[in-house]
């Protein structure tokens, strides 16, 4: 610490204290976070958000300057963002609309971050709008890999429950593996909350909460919206995992792809052409088939007027009495217990629950 001096507090919570310093040698500001060391254990995992970020080297992804102990502290310091989080510019909007080319731009650095996370087979796993950054300049940057971990191969799966409620994926909900894909179901939520200035998935209760998100059912995004906005949108939030497009597609071959592509740097776009096209995810014949592997984890209510998650392959005829499919399982509950034990509006908080055993 003594090559830095205390500017102010920025952020506390129950990893420790965000700091923003001077470094005293090139008058630099940064932000210095510290988290408490454990006592008497070992500290991988309590490294391992240094260890991540040290290895990110990305125009969208928080810069990562050094990190040090500092007695029974570990300091990390990082690139400084001037423009706060996307939080906070979400909620200095009021009631304002974002500009739709401020919406894609932002959301093409988030998806071009992100993908380069995944690149290297890592999940955040706590991707949200408080997470996710603006420099002076307006560049997006995704910082706080505190719930990141690392995936063995491209094909394997994580299991421990991480993540914010708000923005958790319906088979974490399920206690179900998930990969990249989970990743995917986050930045939708962050999509629609540019779009809407409001979150997609709100409820009374945690059970209620859980139970929209499992159902993908979320209201319509603003007419005025382009059409491959609310494409994208649609397909973020498939309860399906395998029917989210990736991150590579949406930047790629998505329908989104050529809007988004128009807001990336040259270097991103270069570097997204070099490689390989990806298989697509869904074809019709499959659709059947992931339909009834999933009809437990939708729910039998009358489609209600105003929502969005209306299937076009679905048959049109009396659609008055055309009925959902219900989630038929009740939420984890285990997980529900351990969770309604705090008030809902800690569902915008992190949780790291281990599971096993407790399903």
């Amino acid at each position: 610490m003594e090559n830095y001096s205390l500017v102010k507090i920025i952020g506390e919570g129950s990893f420790g204290r965000a700091l923003l310093v001077q470094c005293k040698n090139s008058e630099q500001k940064c932000v210095l976070k510290e988290i408490q060391l454990p006592l008497n254990s070992k500290s991988e995992n309590t490294r391992r958000e240094a260890v991540l970020l040290s290895k990110m080297s990305h125009a969208n992804i928080v810069a990562f300057r050094e990190s040090f102990e500092d007695g029974n502290l570990l300091c990390i310091v990082m690139e400084y963002c001037s423009g706060g989080d996307l939080l906070q510019r979400i909620q200095k909007q009021q009631k304002e609309q974002f500009l739709v080319d401020d919406i894609l731009k932002w959301f093409a650095q988030m998806c071009a971050g992100a993908k380069h996370i995944h690149d290297k087979r890592v999940l955040h796993r706590d991707l949200k709008s408080k997470n996710i950054f603006l420099t002076e300049n307006g560049t997006i940057k995704l910082g706080d890999f505190g719930s990141a971990c690392v995936l063995n191969n491209s094909k394997a799966f994580a299991q421990t429950y991480v993540g914010t409620p708000y923005y958790v994926a319906p088979e974490i909900w399920d206690n179900q593996p998930y990969n990249n894909k989970s990743d995917v179901w986050s930045l939708g939520c962050v999509l629609y909350e540019l779009c809407t200035l409001q979150h997609p998935f709100q409820a009374s209760s945690w059970k209620r909460l859980i139970l929209k998100v499992c159902r993908g059912s979320y209201p319509p995004l603003p007419r005025h919206l382009p059409y491959e906005v609310h494409y994208l949108l649609k397909h973020m939030f498939k309860t399906n995992p395998k029917d989210r497009p990736s991150l590579h597609t949406i930047l790629t071959s998505h329908r989104v792809s050529k809007l988004l592509r128009h807001h990336l740097t040259p270097e991103v776009t270069i570097s997204e052409s070099h490689e390989l096209p990806q298989r697509k995810q869904w074809t019709p014949s499959d659709t059947v088939v992931q339909r009834l592997a999933n009809a437990s984890l939708m729910s039998a209510n009358t489609l209600s007027s105003g929502r969005a998650e209306e299937e076009p392959e679905e048959p049109k005829e009396q659609p008055e009495n055309r009925q959902r499919r219900r989630w038929s399982r009740e939420p984890a509950q285990r997980l529900l217990s351990v969770l309604e034990k705090a008030p809902l509006h800690r569902a915008f908080s992190t949780f790291i629950i281990h599971t096993a055993g407790l399903m």
